[in-house]
């Protein structure tokens, strides 16, 4: 459908083009029914059917205030924009054509490799976390409490994926992750409260719960599958049927987001001492043993926010400061092993949802924004060098992509 044969002669082109609105006709005509009063197509059936654009190789997804630019994850050229109006967020769907778009209204998945909406989504209100780990993507909104778990590979298919789901005692602020095994750890708490996690077995039956993690936030896998949400005095591990608490050595330690690696028994997170800022800047990450139950502190020399932390292709741990470098820290040690300069200085705003250099990470390339310049850099880890620039039409606020290339 893509290719296009030249055609001299008017009568011929005039033949062509007739026959082409028959067969879009056609398609339309049996795709109107779906679920609506009447036979007009909805405007995600009608971007279905469109015809396809060239396919972007690697693609991220930078959100900008109105809309998605898809980009080629070679070159960094804007390959396309959709528009969509409001807070925007996007994580990778766990194949190598889609990501989640979380929108008021709840998830839609985008194919970014053929730059258009699918039609499958998750309604409900306030989408928050996805999690991807051992062949599943798990959504869990916060809204209703609803988790959602299903292979990614079935995206491939156009149709929404057969699912698992389970709702939460009361909608909160969660997170769930299955684990290979089938066991469904997700968080407990409510809308006020956010106090532990439990476990399901894969026929839904509860087999573990720890309520000793206030203000339960966030998870990361480590190498070996041992799983951990944060708390606000350290962190919580499931591993092998059971949890284990890290305590902080601060009586408020928290540790609101982590990053793992396959490679790593170790995993990042940030970690905070102020429970009355407004916003807290903090200069220190934590390093969290698995193996040991055992948690470390690396002063960094410069602050950070949430979007600045990620793993490398050998599970170093990565982040991203307000000085600009990129640091790159061996987990083990706890020493600063590289520092990638990348960014102009940075400051965090107040407002968690305003644009600030953001990491994703993808193999062996690092992908930092820059907002206030409008510009997107992509860094080899394994040279520390910067291999691409370019300035967007817009500002980017989150950036992510597939996560596995064609």
């Amino acid at each position: 459908m893509n290719t296009h044969t030249s055609i001299r002669a008017a009568r011929g082109r005039a033949v062509q083009g007739t026959a082409l609105a028959l067969a879009v006709a056609a398609v339309l005509t049996a795709c109107g029914g779906g679920s609506g009063s009447d036979d007009k197509p909805s405007s995600d059936t009608r971007a279905k059917n469109a015809p396809s654009a060239a396919p972007v190789a690697n693609p991220l997804v930078a959100t900008f205030d109105g809309g998605l630019h898809i980009l080629d994850g070679d070159t960094l050229k804007v390959a396309g924009t959709i528009e969509l109006p409001g807070f925007n967020r996007v994580n990778p769907a766990g194949d190598a054509d889609h990501v989640i778009v979380s929108t008021d209204a709840g998830f839609r998945v985008l194919d970014a490799t053929a730059q258009k909406f699918t039609g499958i989504e998750y309604p409900g209100a306030k989408p928050g976390h996805v999690v991807r780990h051992a062949g599943r993507t798990v959504l869990f909104t916060d809204g209703t409490g609803e988790v959602v778990v299903f292979d990614p590979a079935d995206l491939a298919e156009g149709r929404k994926p057969e699912s698992r789901t389970y709702t939460s005692a009361e909608p909160h602020h969660g997170v769930a992750v299955e684990l290979g095994n089938g066991e469904l750890l997700s968080t407990v708490g409510t809308e006020e409260t956010r106090t532990g996690a439990l476990v399901l077995d894969k026929d839904g039956k509860e087999i573990a719960r720890a309520e000793n993690c206030p203000g339960v936030h966030g998870e990361a896998a480590a190498q070996g599958e041992a799983v951990a949400v944060g708390c606000e005095d350290g962190v919580l591990i499931y591993q092998d049927g059971a949890f284990t608490k890290v305590d902080a050595p601060d009586d408020y330690g928290r540790i609101g987001n982590q990053s793992g690696s396959d490679a790593s028994p170790v995993l990042l997170g940030d970690y905070k001492t102020d429970p009355d800022a407004e916003l807290e800047r903090p200069t220190r990450i934590s390093l969290i043993d698995t193996e040991k139950a055992s948690l470390r502190l690396v002063d960094l020399g410069a602050s950070y926010s949430f979007r600045s932390l990620g793993r490398g292709p050998h599970g170093e741990a990565l982040v991203l400061g307000t000085d600009g470098a990129l640091r790159v820290v061996d987990p083990v040690t706890g020493d600063i092993e590289k520092k990638i300069p990348v960014v102009g200085e940075w400051q965090e705003p107040l407002d968690w949802q305003q644009a600030r250099p953001t990491l994703f990470v993808r193999g062996h390339m690092a992908y930092v924004s820059e907002p206030g310049e409008r510009a997107l850099h992509a860094v080899d880890l394994d040279t520390g060098k910067k291999t691409a620039s370019v300035t967007l039409p817009h500002a980017t606020n989150e950036l992510s992509g597939v996560v596995a290339g064609h």
